[in-house]
């Protein structure tokens, strides 16, 4: 082992036991939970460890309640051996659509236990996306809730249905309860597979069908990329408002089980409101949101904020797409020095990460890689760049990276490093900021725009609640930009006025030269603009 591979596995391991992921009068049970991981992947790992220790702690709260991590552990053993005698393991590849509750996590832990690859489907997608994922996977057998069952129904007949969720117990066609398969089946522990079946995130699809990265293997050492620059501690209450099937909420609820946190799930879609009051009602010390939950949270203003006491909250972590400035000093003003911006990416997981006193010091920015991680940006010529405010593209090298899309294809990379596919600088401090997406650039008489910078100065303002900039075809100068404004509650916009105000901040080639007014902009659920809509807007 390098002297560097050597410093980093230290680093690494003074992280885990500061932040109480590592107990030193634990150390057999600590590599026990780090075989599992190996060979069952990290849900099953970390319940077992915490099922062992505290087995009455509250694992979860969702709509039906609570469950401890001792039951947590006994269903899934059920659960697992019920999904064995119905056929699935070793070798299958197996897909959850569902929303974030005990059904869903009870799978996640049972298909581990059973070395099946388990690809996470996003809630949002309709009935064909969902054939044309799960064909290009080879599914053979789908877990969702009631909710999507019509999406379901589009899938082969051959592919085997189990329900996590039951709006109504009574039987539902061919598919199985999962409920009913633990009731069934003993809850004595499964022996190890022979290896890891491996679990398969989604790539947001912003611009077409999602693709699927797989990782087979994660060392319990990377979670030390995630807990060295927020500080998570072991016990407490974790609100989780984004969705599991994405990265954000996932890599936060792996560490809280890690930690043996309490996880608070939402009651399906998102609610604003409701979220806070359960953040009050909990006494949550860690929230996790993507910016557009954020946004919409602090849209309800004083008079809502006001009824519900969150002084709990430590921590906001946020993550999937890019905060704004403005949001970044609205989320100080209304909640404290509270908020951590997460960059990161499907393909790579945990790039950097900003502190609240860095958001301070600069609005905006996704702060400094953690631990483990490296940074760097190159021009499209490969070359390596170095100077303070050039953006590049941004190339990172963890040990968290995936191996490639589950379809063959791959990300560019350079250098031992992959392609997180945007563009972005470093100030003269060493803080990363990001410029766009280098797939989003628009030339307008040869300049290059990335939207971001417009839309972040858009948003900023108290009378648009929320923007998007693309460019269009234009006969003189290739193209133009275009931007789509929604506006606040009550407020009237006027397009000369805005485009006087973009161009009173920003370069002239950076003033969109249409602007249209409409009623929402078309995000996907992690809050990621989706950009072939706009383009169909006149």
């Amino acid at each position: 082992m390098s002297l560097q591979r050597t410093a980093q596995v230290l680093s690494s391991l003074a992280v885990l036991t500061r932040r109480g992921f590592i107990h030193p009068r634990r150390f057999g049970a600590d590599l026990r939970s780090a075989k599992i991981a190996g060979r069952c992947g990290p849900f099953p790992a970390m319940i077992s460890y915490t099922a062992r220790y505290d087995p009455d702690r509250t694992a979860i709260v969702d709509r039906r309640g609570s469950v401890s991590f001792g039951a947590l552990e006994r269903s899934s053993n059920a659960l697992a051996r019920g999904l064995a005698a119905a056929g699935l393991g070793p070798g299958d590849t197996a897909a959850v659509l569902a929303r974030d509750h005990r059904g869903m996590v009870a799978t996640m832990i049972a298909t581990g236990k059973l070395g099946v690859r388990l690809v996470i489907m996003n809630t949002g997608f309709a009935g064909p996306q969902l054939r044309d994922v799960a064909a290009r996977e080879g599914i053979t057998a789908l877990f969702h809730d009631d909710e999507f069952a019509a999406a379901a129904a589009d899938l082969p007949a051959g592919v085997t249905r189990f329900r996590t969720w039951a709006d109504d117990p009574r039987p539902h066609g061919a598919a199985r309860l999962v409920d009913d398969l633990i009731a069934a089946n003993t809850s004595d522990p499964l022996p190890l597979p022979a290896e890891s079946g491996g679990l398969v995130l989604l790539t947001s699809g912003t611009t077409g069908t999602p693709k699927g990265a797989v990782r087979k293997r994660i060392s319990p050492l990377q979670s030390a990329q995630l807990l060295d620059r927020v500080p998570l501690t072991p016990g407490g209450v974790m609100m989780i408002a984004a969705p599991l099937f994405h990265a954000t909420g996932l890599g936060q609820f792996t560490l809280a089980l890690a930690l043996g946190k309490t996880v608070v799930f939402g009651h399906g879609k998102f609610d604003a409101e409701a979220t806070l009051a359960a953040v009050a009602r909990h006494r949550a010390d860690t929230l996790i949101v993507v910016p557009t939950m954020l946004t919409r949270m602090l849209d309800l203003g004083p008079e809502i904020l006001a009824r519900y006491d969150v002084s709990s909250l430590r921590i906001i972590a946020s993550g999937g797409s890019a905060i704004s400035p403005g949001l970044s000093a609205r989320t100080a003003a209304a909640f404290g020095d509270v908020l951590y911006n997460n960059y990161g990416a499907t393909e790579v997981a945990a790039v950097s990460v900003a502190t609240p006193e860095e958001l301070r010091r600069a609005p905006g920015t996704v702060g400094r890689p953690p631990v483990g991680v490296r940074v760097a940006l190159f021009d499209p010529d490969g070359r390596q760049v170095t100077e303070p405010g050039s953006p590049g593209i941004i190339f990172v090298a963890n040990g968290m990276s995936f191996g490639g899309y589950t379809d063959g294809r791959d990300k560019d990379r350079r250098a031992g490093m992959i392609s997180t596919g945007d563009v972005g600088h470093f100030d003269h401090s060493g803080l990363l900021f990001l410029d766009g997406r280098s797939d989003d650039m628009i030339v307008s008489g040869g300049e290059n725009v990335y939207p971001v910078e417009v839309e972040n100065l858009l948003v900023d303002r108290d009378d648009i609640a929320d923007a998007a900039v693309i460019g269009v075809d234009d006969p003189d100068f290739g193209q133009r930009l275009r931007a789509f404004v929604v506006p606040q509650p009550g407020a009237e916009l006027d397009a000369d006025e805005i485009r006087l105000h973009v161009k009173s901040q920003l370069a002239r080639y950076k003033v969109p030269r249409d602007v249209v007014i409409v009623p929402e902009i078309p995000r996907n659920p992690t809050g990621k603009i989706v950009r072939a809509q706009l383009s169909l807007i006149a």
